[in-house]
């Protein structure tokens, strides 16, 4: 780079077809101009960015020629006109020097670090196939699973009073509305495929890698479908009226997985349909089952009217790990809020599409839990209800309808189990596919393949993988608690960090980082608290009782969850220290667009 003064500040444009004083110029120069209007100093550029991405300007408040940096709101005064706001998006560039992980072009020599966005929407814009009523059923079918048609038992179980019960259902409604608005700030920034994985890179920059490789453990070790899919198996079981024998059991899990890896993968299309038709009948089911409610309450039943609202704090405990775990399994109830964000650069209009699908589908969701729960308690007694295992919603059925009514709902909540595989498989195999694209997987190439139906099969059949594992290897009776507590626990602390990080961000804010307002910003320290409480307190003893595993100990989940980061820390240390040491190469990592149309990265391994 050649040698001039350095003013107080510059204005460093990165242009494509024109350049900054507007006449023509060759694709991939770089134009400096500083504050003097007088002055500017051309560079061609080839040799040292790659620009990918034309048509689109960049510009930036500079300090120094080492050291290039964005500034947004110096960029928005310069540019009014078609040009996008800094960072939403921006160039993607490539240095033949280096690239961050995160998506930033970044040469250490010449200081420029600027931000960057999928190119995948130039290559492939037939990718965005999800509008808005699709999203709010992503969001939708993830949230309701079996949990409020599953979870009343154990809730009552361990708050010990009906009054208790219906508060933790509020308070995890209002932990969910925090978080939704946590990963509306983050989807909004940041509006690409991959959600947790984006935000933890962009807060943890350096080590390299090393959030990618942690979560990438917790993203491909994880069966976040097993636990749905057994249920699916056992409900379906007991509306054919058939015992949910071991293997039985596991063999109808193996089939509901199965099915949604190959709807998913072979047939998007299809698959988003059959997802928004579970996800009307579950809102049809819930409204029924709330009309139940209603009849209970007006005294229409088989049975003698509980009259569980009489004295409803009557028996409430007040154990905090028992509060914990009856949180855990509202929390679990409401899971999904999230899920929209692992698939945003297939959403059409994403940063407007998560603004509205998000609020909205906590909103009914909220409703429908609460007026379920108190339909539960207005048709069966606490004693039937903490008896009950996990068919509470059956109960209700039965004493106002009829033996009959049980088994039907029976199959109404396999069909609601099933809807829920179907989402988390969509949205887990757009995280394995991106980890895929990032390179740190053993052959990334595949699992981040678009192949060959446009869909990401291997990132699918990656998840199902792990799936089958976890259905065909655990006990059965502890397995579906220890799924949802292995997978809770993790998230808890990936949740807390995301959210502190949007509260740290507010206060050390970069040039590329939209401005937050405050609402979002004590959500955000709300959802991080309520999430730092969830992964310590499990650690703690529970009370006589209210032990969460049969055949395990109390802290399995825990540890477990623990050990998966630590492999991820293990696996990156490896591959990205000890190897190349060992074996004297370095790694250089290259982008590339695939035949799929998807850019991904891989590395090559350079000899020293």
């Amino acid at each position: 780079m050649a040698q001039y003064r350095t003013p107080s500040f510059w204005y460093l444009a990165y242009e494509a077809d024109v350049d900054f004083t507007g006449s023509r110029s060759p694709s991939g120069r770089v134009t400096l101009m500083f504050d003097d209007p007088g002055s500017s100093f051309d560079m061609p550029s080839r040799e040292e960015l790659v620009i990918q991405t034309p048509s689109f300007v960049v510009v930036g408040k500079v300090n120094n020629a080492e050291d290039v940096a964005m500034h947004g709101d110096a960029a928005d005064r310069l540019f009014r006109y078609p040009f996008p706001r800094p960072g939403f998006p921006a160039l993607k560039m490539s240095s033949l020097n280096s690239q961050d992980h995160d998506g930033y072009a970044n040469d250490k020599k010449k200081g420029i670090d600027c931000p960057a966005v999928d190119v995948d929407e130039v290559h492939n814009p037939e990718r965005r196939q999800i509008g808005l009523v699709s999203a709010v059923f992503i969001i939708f079918n993830r949230i309701i699973g079996t949990g409020v048609f599953a979870t009343p038992s154990s809730i009552l179980g361990l708050s010990g009073s009906v009054g208790l019960s219906l508060f933790m259902w509020i308070i995890g409604a209002i932990i969910a509305a925090a978080g939704m608005q946590v990963y509306i700030t983050w989807g909004t920034a940041l509006p690409t495929n991959g959600g947790e994985k984006n935000y933890l890179e962009y807060l943890f920059r350096k080590p390299k890698f090393l959030m990618t490789s942690v979560f990438a453990a917790n993203g491909v070790l994880l069966a976040w479908a097993a636990g749905n899919s057994l249920v699916f198996g056992e409900y379906i079981l007991l509306a054919a009226n058939v015992e949910p024998k071991r293997w039985t059991l596991r063999l109808v899990g193996f089939a509901c997985v199965t099915f949604a890896l190959l709807l998913h993968g072979t047939a998007l299309k299809w698959g988003l349909r059959l997802q928004n038709v579970l996800g009307v009948m579950k809102l049809i089911v819930l409204v029924f089952v709330i009309i139940t409610g209603f009849v209970a309450l007006g005294g229409h039943m088989k049975i003698e009217k509980p009259n569980n609202f009489a004295n409803a704090f009557e028996g409430t405990t007040a154990s905090a790990s028992s509060f914990c775990l009856s949180l855990y399994n509202v929390i679990w109830s409401y899971i999904g809020f999230s899920n929209v964000n692992y698939a945003l650069s297939e959403v059409r209009n994403p940063k407007r599409t998560i603004r509205i699908a998000g609020p909205l589908a906590i909103a009914v969701v909220t409703v429908l839990y609460m007026l379920a729960n108190i339909a539960y308690f207005a048709g069966a007694s606490k004693e039937e209800i903490t008896g009950s295992g996990r068919l509470v919603a059956a109960l209700l059925f039965r004493n106002v309808y009829g033996p009959r009514a049980e088994r039907a709902l029976s199959a109404i909540v396999a069909l609601s189990a099933l809807g829920n595989v179907l989402s988390v498989v969509f949205s887990q195999g757009r995280v394995n596919q991106e980890l895929g694209r990032e390179g740190i997987l053993p052959f990334s190439k595949f699992w981040g393949s678009n192949r060959p139906f446009n869909a990401p099969l291997a990132g699918l059949a990656l998840h199902w993988i792990v799936c089958l594992i976890v259905i065909f290897a655990l006990p059965p009776g502890d397995a579906y608690n220890f799924v949802i507590n292995v997978i809770s626990y993790p998230l808890s602390v990936i949740n807390a960090t995301i959210s502190f990080g949007v509260v740290y961000l507010a206060f050390r804010p970069r040039p590329d980082w939209p401005r937050v307002n405050l609402p979002a910003q004590l959500a955000a320290a709300f959802f991080g608290a309520a999430n730092t409480f969830l992964f310590i307190v499990p650690l703690t003893k529970p009370p006589p009782g209210g032990e969460p595993y049969v055949s395990l100990p109390y802290w399995t989940h825990a540890v477990a969850g623990w050990a998966v980061f630590g492999l991820g820390l293990l696996y990156w240390a490896l591959w990205a220290h000890v190897l190349p040491r060992v074996g004297r190469y370095e790694l250089a990592r290259s982008e590339e667009i695939g035949k799929d149309g998807l850019s991904r990265h891989a590395f090559k391994r350079i000899p020293l």
